[in-house]
């Protein structure tokens, strides 16, 4: 418990406003591969036109590759790495939620390696080769709170022709330089989006309390984060323009990349990124919640981690916490305050009979998950979670 190591080197600018400084930070290159999504996101949120006025003014150049989705995929991903080549990118500014940042990791690593990106994919089947070539520097500038993934070197992608998500990354040279979090560029976000990447930076810490490798430093920035999520994320949802909501929501999210590099998250991620593996529309956030309420029951049920529970619950709003079972209660009021409470994983397309197959895909793909666990979870466990989560 007493025990970490922890290093990040990304320079983190957080606040209101905060990307007009941008120009005036050391920036890794001259030319960017300005990396985002397939949408509008950007442009509506007005974040394209300060980042490229920052760029201008730091006399940087840019290209666009604007072809990123949600659950990026691998060859979108070689693709991007190819545009980054041709046009002769010498870093990547990664503009956009938690999908563009995921991509931007194995865009840089495929940016100045050979072969395959699935070469490099540790689990599933991947042949787990280490990176011969350092990645492209990487600029991250987050446009959602939801994954932190703008302080750390990992990515998760997509490959349909297996049907796996995995994650990517681990390479001390695809840890961002420089991460800009202006809540500023978050208030566009629509009401439903803020609720399921609110709850995905949640469940990054709730894991994280829940962990096997739980520690006193990562403990005390979950708990943290936990108590400005589950304050303000109703707020968000509720009116985005509310900047002080969004400011500690984007708090709680940032902070998941730094607890995640202290202490693993559990298997739920697992099992989501099986989930939309197989039902490719999925978004992230709205898997984890459809399973969260079983997914801790299981482990309430075998008395696994009782006093984390009711440390999560007081933070949540439940001072006079003292049973596992609160955390449960706290969990569901803040998902019925988000509006997010009857999700059905039948809207998507699931069938109770595939319950197996995406329990042997989530050990399949990310069983190192698993291992952070409180206690054993089999195959039958975890099947058993999702015919539980089923609606």
């Amino acid at each position: 418990m007493n025990q970490f190591d922890f290093n990040n080197p990304t320079h983190l600018i957080f606040g209101s406003g905060s990307i007009a400084t941008l120009g005036r930070q050391p920036l890794p290159g001259k030319k960017a591969l300005l990396l985002m999504s397939g949408g509008r996101s950007a442009q509506v949120s007005g974040a394209y036109g300060k980042v490229t006025a920052q760029l201008k003014a730091a006399g940087v150049a840019w290209a666009e590759f604007a072809k990123i989705m949600e659950n990026p995929l691998k060859s979108v991903v070689m693709d991007g790495a190819a545009f980054a080549r041709d046009n002769g990118c010498d870093f990547i500014l990664a503009l956009g939620g938690g999908a563009v940042l995921d991509a931007s990791v194995a865009v840089s690593a495929m940016a100045t390696n050979p072969g395959d990106l699935w070469d490099y994919v540790q689990g599933g089947t991947g042949k787990g080769q280490p990176l011969v070539n350092p990645g492209l520097p990487i600029v991250t500038v987050t446009l959602t709170a939801g994954t932190g993934s703008e302080l750390n070197f990992w990515g998760v992608i997509s490959n349909p022709n297996t049907h796996e998500k995995i994650g990517f990354g681990g390479h001390p040279s695809l840890t961002p330089v420089l991460a800009v979090v202006d809540p500023e560029l978050m208030r566009t976000v629509p009401p439903k989006y803020t609720a399921y990447q609110g709850f995905d930076a949640l469940f990054h810490h709730t894991e994280v309390m829940m962990s096997r490798g739980v520690n006193l430093l990562s403990e005390t920035l979950a708990l943290s984060a936990i108590e400005h999520i589950a304050q303000y994320l109703p707020r968000a949802v509720k009116d985005g323009s509310d900047l002080e909501a969004r400011e500690h929501v984007a708090y709680g999210s940032t902070l998941a990349g730094m607890t995640m590099q202290l202490t693993s998250t559990t298997a739920q991620h697992s099992m989501e990124h099986s989930m939309s593996a197989y039902h490719h529309d999925l978004p992230h956030g709205a898997g984890l919640i459809m399973i969260s309420r079983a997914f801790a029951q299981f482990f309430i049920d075998r008395h696994a981690c009782d006093g984390q529970f009711v440390k999560m619950a007081r933070a949540m709003g439940m001072p006079a916490a003292d049973r596992p079972e609160d955390f449960i209660t706290a969990l569901v009021k803040l998902q019925k305050d988000c509006g997010v409470a009857d999700l059905k994983m039948s809207d998507y397309g699931f069938v109770p009979e595939e319950a197996m197959t995406l329990a042997k895909g989530a050990r399949s793909m990310q069983g190192g998950l698993f291992a952070a666990n409180p206690c054993e979870m089999t195959d039958e466990d975890c099947a058993e979670i999702f015919r539980k989560s089923y609606r």
